[in-house]
């Protein structure tokens, strides 16, 4: 591979209160994004494998909560909910196979990947973007290349055996199962249970005399690089976890490429300004055949009948400066050509490097007044978080508090009678 490929997975964890956020970027619900590479008439090319049927991703949660499929039991105020799973291979693996049409095919077994792990009930929505420019390949190739890329949100859960309690008047149902429920728990659903294991085949043991284990997600790496080459996708490499593009947030991360493609602009200025330095030196060569005007008219002599001859010489010099005049015309006027190609060219390159400068001064501006506005916040979040935690709180208690009110009275019921068998 002339540059290699690398698969990349990344989950991110999501509230009820945080979710809205991440929904408005993967339905593109806002009006503007902080991306920004997203051009809005390609959005209806992007590609959902599965939506909400036209309900948000709380209400999604709440459906299926109501038809008894998820249990929230057992979970805290502003717990994880959500998980939201970006696969994502370079642009160039999909420009090189078909771009577009092959992008749906490989984010479509993706999707299939992401059911194996949490269960296709539990995907809320699950859509292909294919509306992201890269500029940087983009540039290079010289015609729009997109930058295709899968956002998954599902809700993670595990199955849980609820037992009868050693209160339980009936003795023998004491310790038995009394249900199994699909418990919504992040922590659980990503445990590390995969332990690392030393040259001799034996797990590694910590300083703490503590069993170590493979973090989930990089476990995750492999099962996703594993389940896409079975499938017949190849030509990508393992990702591997904390590159840059996949921890820098999408704004940090278009900063970093518009820097990287200002100093590749730059060297393209100085490479063309170089060329057209030796280009018009190249005109100002002086040719090897060559006269004066007073030795050119010192050739021939006049007769006593009036007519000019000349020597055999002479006769050689000026069909030397001939053929030399011919052949420097056409010479002088493709270096000519080139001359005006080069300078066209760093013209060109100049103006390109004043755009990119403009929009690395526009994107960083962006970037600066974000972290002003936020930084009342993240100092105050440092120094008191209770406080913080506390005011929130004060922010969004009916909801929690309806969320409850809703709950069936038959379940509220049963819990009482559960806690009284117990």
């Amino acid at each position: 591979m002339a540059e290699e490929n690398f698969s990349v997975v990344r989950v991110e964890r999501i509230t009820a209160a945080t979710v809205q956020k991440n929904e408005r970027h993967n339905e593109r619900k806002n009006e503007s994004y902080a991306n920004l590479n997203v051009y809005v008439e390609r959005i209806p090319l992007n590609v959902h494998y599965k939506d909400t049927g036209g309900l948000t991703y709380n209400e999604y949660f709440q459906k299926l909560i109501d038809e008894g499929k998820i249990s929230t039991r057992g979970q805290k105020e502003g717990a994880i909910r959500f998980n939201e799973m970006v696969v994502d291979v370079n642009t160039r693996y999909f420009e090189e196979r078909g771009g577009y049409e092959y992008a749906r095919q490989f984010y479509e077994e993706a999707y299939r990947f992401a059911c194996g792990i949490y269960g296709e009930d539990n995907i809320v929505s699950a859509v292909m973007h294919a509306d992201e420019i890269n500029k940087a390949v983009s540039e290079e190739l010289g015609k729009p290349v997109y930058h295709y890329h899968l956002h998954i949100v599902a809700i993670p859960t595990v199955r849980k055996e609820i037992r009868w309690s050693k209160r339980c008047r009936d003795e023998a149902l004491r310790g038995t199962v009394k249900e199994v429920i699909n418990q919504v728990s992040h922590s659980k659903k990503w445990k590390n249970t995969v332990p690392v294991l030393d040259e001799n085949g034996q797990q590694v043991i910590n300083q703490y005399g503590k069993p170590v284990f493979r973090k989930s997600y990089s476990v995750l790496q492999d099962q996703l690089f594993e389940h896409m080459t079975a499938a017949g996708f190849r030509g990508f490499e393992r990702g591997e976890l904390g590159s840059t593009a996949e921890n820098l947030s999408s704004l940090d991360f278009q900063i970093e490429k518009d820097k990287e493609r200002l100093a590749q602009t730059k060297q393209k200025v100085k490479e063309a300004k170089k060329e057209l330095a030796e280009v018009s030196g190249k005109v100002k060569v002086k040719h090897k055949v060559s006269a004066t005007y007073a030795e050119i008219d010192a050739l021939g002599s006049k007769g006593i009948t009036g007519k000019y001859t000349v020597s055999k010489q002479e006769l050689d010099s000026l069909k030397a400066l001939a053929k030399e005049g011919v052949s420097s015309r056409s010479e002088i006027h493709g270096l000519e050509r080139s001359v005006s190609y080069y300078r066209n060219k760093a013209m060109d390159l100049s103006a390109r490097l004043s755009n990119v400068k403009e929009r690395l001064a526009e994107v960083t501006e962006k970037y600066e007044l974000l972290v002003e506005i936020t930084k009342p916040y993240l100092l105050v979040l440092q120094r008191f978080p209770e406080k913080v935690k506390a005011f929130f709180e004060t922010l969004f208690p009916q909801k929690e508090r309806a969320e409850e009110r809703e709950q069936p009275k038959s379940a509220r019921k049963r819990k009482s009678r559960d806690d009284w068998e117990r």
